[in-house]
This record gives structure tokens, sequence and C-alpha cells, in this order.
């Protein structure tokens, strides 16, 4: 009670997806256990703008940084707030505490249960939605005792015993099929009206609804592990609890056929002369292009992605998306609101992957094979941190079909790390002369050259095929990845599916490589990125392996973006170096002779790309095909990009259309199929090939 006293200041405010952050005045009410806020303190004699009752809430700093924190109230409300410093937020939460902690005990104490109660959609008629009759100011006492019975005081809790679990699952499993009845009641309402499949607080409740349903399947999760630990002992020091994916099988949760899919725009786009005046493909030419580095110059571009930016008649844009939405759809056909996107392709978000690219060359510099295989770890792990610009989720454009991307890097060999004894020049001078013929004539450069193209080699399904190589070194890599997006509620999941071949010549080595899953978390609120899943790296030719594990944010304990890994020899079986740490942060890197290395992604030095003028783009590379698009989102235009935007996506579906009708075949440019897969048409490996067959017959 000494700490009980009212305090007041502004705070950040996070409203939602459009609008974003913004300052507010808060006051904390401790007689009345509410949390208010206004727009300003001039406005504190008028009505608050929002109020949370404090009782029962749950008052969370966060993970993301030392200033945000959330009040999650009872009644399932939700703010999240970011104060000026550190101290600050301990003060805000600390304070917050106390008085949730004080009213929640008075409620346990002074309050009788209510009656349980349900709600039905069938019985509102046309009465209003379920948000009209909820009321900000409604006591927080119902929110506890709806459906429950209150402990009698004094009683110890018994243990649960394991038919008690089989009862909660009974129960949750009635539960799931009620929300699976009751998302089916939504979408049977009628599109206009009174009451409408399209209600702001219905749609909410049907986004959500599948959320909390996982929710339960995770607090059901550690129900069976405390009953475990009570049979065995106490869970050992440091457990983590993982969320459990998937709670509830999406195949059947929801049929995503063919007349689900989310509809093509209602309207058609407005004439945007550039974008459609551009040829057939078929009156292209699809010859590959060489590409010279010397007319590449060094990217000055600086598109920051920290602010949503949006406009406040847009505020629905995100409920009403959600609503064409089914749980497991897959979000390849879905035209996303412009607002959220980055200002670049995804196949130039490919292209930062490679933006540490003394690290890449420095793989084949290694004097053994289990060196190499660690360096290219230490690669692998440090690429996914710039390739995401920003904390917030946003999503780089789909690639048009045909969309190719090209650029190069220059590092200084004095950056890139060798050994003693290594030859950093195994090559014959004619094989350098064949190799890179931009040397011919002249004296040896001091610097490497790493070039990189992607082109986007089908649209159903998106697969983007890309490939990096560094002549001098005689290394190079080849991927393709077919992104497979799926809606489970409160995030969005893409799966990375395809496979990289990393190839050193000079070493005869080929590594093959997956990729990561990743998640757009909190799509309603804040959103942001984590990776996850296991990912596998193997050399069959040395022995060598790596296994790595991406974890999610753990449902109890743990942290954000932790990544654990473990390189092996696969005939001995000996682990020769573990890695700990996060992805976006400090990498440890624990060796077998004892010896420990960190590496703090934060401070690395990052080597710009390199990239053609705009005026000696093709007009299917990707920053000449999307210009306007980018163009317009700098200048915080949303109609105009949108517009744009929709024009590149009508003249590809029209262009698809035309070859299904003429049954005409679309032709690669760079990437050939290869089985499963696909090819760069002019890999260094075949070159390699050819030099050393010319050097047989000519010896």
């Amino acid at each position: 009670s000494d700490h009980m006293e009212n305090i007041y200041g502004y705070l950040m405010k996070y409203t939602n997806l459009v609008t974003g952050w913004q300052y507010r005045f808060f006051v904390l009410n401790n007689d009345a256990g509410l949390l208010e806020y206004f727009v300003n303190e001039q406005s504190r004699h008028l009505k608050p703008r929002g109020t949370l009752q404090l009782a029962g809430a749950v008052i969370s700093p966060s993970d993301e940084d030392s200033h945000t924190f959330t009040v999650n109230a009872a009644s399932g409300e939700q703010y999240k707030l970011r104060a000026t410093d550190a101290k600050e937020r301990q003060h805000w939460v600390s304070r917050l505490q106390i008085c949730t902690q004080h009213h929640t005990e008075a409620i346990g104490k002074n309050n009788p249960p209510l009656k349980s109660r349900s709600f039905s959609l069938a019985s509102q008629g046309s009465a209003s939605s379920p948000g009209v009759q909820r009321r900000p100011s409604q006591n927080a006492v119902s929110f506890f005792n709806v459906g429950h019975h209150r402990l009698s005081t004094g009683k110890r809790v018994p243990i649960m015993q394991p038919d008690h679990l089989v009862d909660v699952r009974e129960m949750m499993s009635q539960a799931e099929g009620q929300q699976r009845d009751l998302i089916r009641s939504i979408e049977c309402l009628p599109v206009s009206g009174h009451l409408t499949s399209l209600d702001q607080d219905l749609l909410m409740l049907k986004a959500t609804s599948m959320a909390t349903m996982n929710c339960l399947n995770d607090c059901f999760h550690i129900l069976q592990l405390q009953h475990a630990s009570q049979q065995k002992g106490s869970l050992p020091a440091g457990t983590t609890i993982n969320w459990l994916e998937p709670k509830i099988s999406l195949a059947n949760h929801f049929k995503n056929g063919a007349a689900q899919n989310f509809p093509a725009e209602i309207n058609k786009p407005a004439s945007v002369r550039e974008e459609q005046s551009v040829a057939e493909p078929c009156q292209l030419t699809r010859e590959p292009e060489e590409v010279n580095p010397d007319e590449e110059l060094e990217d000055v571009c600086e598109d920051k992605e920290d602010d949503l930016g949006a406009v406040e008649e847009q505020r629905s844009v995100i409920l009403h998306l959600l609503s064409q939405l089914k749980l497991g759809m897959d979000l390849t056909r879905v035209v996303l609101p412009t607002f959220i996107l980055e200002k670049r392709s995804l196949l130039e978000m490919y292209a930062d992957f490679m933006s540490h690219p003394d690290l890449f060359i420095a793989i084949t510099n290694g004097t053994t094979p289990e060196e190499r295989m660690i360096r290219f770890v230490e690669y692998y792990l440090t690429s996914f941190h710039e390739g995401r610009k920003g904390a917030i989720a946003k999503k780089p454009y789909n690639p048009i079909i045909g969309e190719t991307f090209h650029c190069s890097w220059r590092m200084p060999k004095s950056d890139v790390a060798t050994d003693a004894g290594s030859n950093s020049s195994a090559h014959s001078a004619s094989e350098q002369v064949t190799l890179s013929k931009d040397l011919e004539g002249q004296k040896e450069l001091d610097y490497y050259t790493v070039k990189f193209v992607a082109e986007q080699v089908s649209h159903h399904p998106p697969v983007s095929g890309f490939y990096a190589e560094c002549a001098e070194r005689k290394m190079c890599v080849n991927a393709h990845v077919w992104t497979k997006s799926k809606f489970l509620g409160m995030s969005i999941g893409v799966t990375m599916v395809g496979e990289g071949l990393l190839s050193l010549l000079e070493h005869g080595e080929e590594y093959t490589f997956s990729l990561p899953c990743a998640y757009a978390r909190s799509i309603l609120t804040v959103p942001w990125v984590e990776l996850g899943g296991k990912v596998n790296i193997n050399c069959v030719k040395t022995g060598y392996s790596a296994s790595i594990n991406f974890h999610t944010k753990p449902f109890y304990g743990g942290k954000l973006h932790r990544v654990t890994g473990e390189v092996k020899q696969n005939m001995t079986n000996t682990v020769v170096c573990r890695v700990q740490g996060e992805w976006n942060s400090v990498l440890e890197f624990t060796y077998s002779n004892g010896e420990t290395k960190y590496v703090d992604l934060t401070k690395l030095s990052v080597t710009r790309k390199r990239v053609r003028p705009l005026e000696k783009q093709g007009p299917f590379e990707s920053r000449k095909l999307w210009q306007h698009v980018t163009e317009s989102l700098r200048d915080g235009d949303i109609d105009k990009a949108t517009e744009h935007k929709r024009a590149l996506e009508e003249r590809q579906r029209n262009e698809e259309r035309l070859r299904a009708e003429t049954e005409t075949p679309w032709c690669t440019k760079y990437f050939l199929k290869d089985g499963d897969g696909w090819v760069y048409h002019k890999p260094l490996w075949k070159t390699v090939s050819a030099v050393q067959t010319q050097q047989t017959d000519t010896n």
C-alpha cells in the first residue's frame, strides 16, 4: 500500500498495423484499479480514450528491447507500450504490477462467482454485433468467473490425476468443434445488413479464435509436463516449454478448396501506361545477358523499413483481409495490401543474404575439410541478419515471372581471412585468364569480385533461382527456393522449400544445404520475424556435416531468435564445433580444442552491393520493373503504389492467360530445369571442367 501511488506521464502506444506508434498521456488510477489514457495531458479532464481494468491483468516487459512492455487485461484487451528508457519502463511496470496484484486479490476475497454463460451467434438475431455489447467499463469479475468455480479458501489444490487430464482433453476437443462452428456461423452471415460477416468485431474474433485454441493446447501441454514432474520429481533448472506446432491439424480444420481461394481484386486497375506498354515476353529476347561488373556502381539506396507508415482511411484493411482468409490457406495467390510491402523484390532480398562476401570467400581458404565446413557454417549463420531490414516484419514484392536481379560485390583481398600455407592462387595462369576475362591484358587486381544473378523461374508455384560465384577463387553457389506461405491465425508461416549447393572447385567439394522457415508473428499488433526449424549442411566427399536448429520463441522461458548447432565428422561421429547464440545478435563458436570465438553480427561490416543504374537495366530487372511502386512508397503515396502494383499483376495475369490459350511454354533466361530443381545455365563448374579438358588435350 505504501507504493500505491497514482502516476501519470507520456508513453508511446502501439495502435495497430496501419497507424503504428503514437504518443498518449497515461494515468494509473490505483484506487479504481484502472489504466487510462488520453490524447494529451490537456485533455485529461475529458473522457479517457481508453481504459483497462488491471484486476487479473498481466504486466510483461518485452524481450524485443529495454523500453517496451505490454499490459494484458483479463478481458483479452492488450496495450503495447513503450517508455523513453529502461528506467522509466521499470517504474511503470513495477507500479502497474503492484496495483494489479492488489485489485486481483481484492476480487478473490470480496466477489462471489457468477453463473456460467455462453455466447451464441444464433441467439443474437439481428440485434447487434458482439462488439456493441462489449463495455469498456465492464467489471473484470465477469472475466474471472465465467464457466469456473472458485476454490475454497485455505484448501490445498489437489494434484491433477491422469483421468482429469483426459477430461480436459475431451473438453478441449469440444471447444475446438465449437470454434469451427463459430467460424462457419460468421462466414454464413450476409455481406450487407445490420450484422454482416465483415463486422470488425467478428473479424477480430475469427482471427484470434485459432490463436486461443493454440494457447489452450500449449497450456494443456504444460499440465502434462507438470503432472510428469510430480510423478518423477521437479523439472530440471533451465527447462523451457516450447510451443507445439501445429496444435490443430490445419488440413482438417478448413478445406482450402479451389472455390475458397482469395478472390482477384474486384475493381480493374487504373491504366498505368508504362507498366502495360511493355511488350509481351514472346517479343522480348530471352537470351542470357552477360552483365559487366564494371558497369555496376556501389549501391546508394538507403530504404529503411522501420516505419509502417499508413493512411487513416486504411485502418480496416487488415481486418478486411483476414475476413477473406481460411486457416491453413496457401497465401501464394493472396494479394496483400501495399502498405505492408518492403521497398525491394524478393530476388533482391536473396542478394542481401550475400552481404558478407569476405566470409563467403574465406570458406575456400580453410586448410582442412573441418575448417572449411566450420567457415561455411559461420557464413551461413551470419547471412540472415542483413537479409532482414528492420525489426518489423514487412513483405518484399512477389517477383513477376521472368523478373531478374543482377549485382556484384568487390572485396579487397586483404580483408579476406587466409591461413598460413594456403595457396590463394592455386589455379594456373591460363585458368585465371579463362575464368576472369576482365583481367586479360591487365595486372592482377587487388580485390575479388562476387557476381550474383537471380530469376523468377515459375509463377505457380512461385520458385526463384539464384546463383553467385567468385571466379578468382573458383567457388560458386546455386540454389532454388519455393516459398510456401500459410495463414496460421495470428501469424503467417513461410516454408522455404528447395536446396542450395556450394561448390569449392579448388578442393573438389560440394556442400548441400537447406533454409529455415520464417514466421511473421503478431500480425494484428506489431509484426515481427522469427526463424524456425532444423537445417542440415552436408559434404559427402569429406564426411563432415552440420545440424543447425533455429528455435522459435518458447511458450515459457527462453529467448528470441535463438540458434544452436554442431559440426561433426560422420565417420567417427565426433563433434568438432558447437555454436549457440542469436542469429541476429551474437554467436558463440566452441571448438574441439577448447577455444571459443564470438561473432557479433551487429558489428560485422556490410559490403555494399554494386548494381547497374536504372537507365542501363532491362525492363524485367527488379528495380526497373518495380521502380514506380518503390518511388510511390518512398513518397508515402499508398494509393499510387497500389495502382502501379495492380498494373504489374494484371499484366502478368494477362500474359499467363495468353500463354495458356496459345499453349506457349514459358522460357527461362538464366536457369534450366534439372529434375526437381533449377540450375544456372553457365555454372562455374562447367567452365572449370572445360578449362581442365582443354589443358589435358594441350598437354
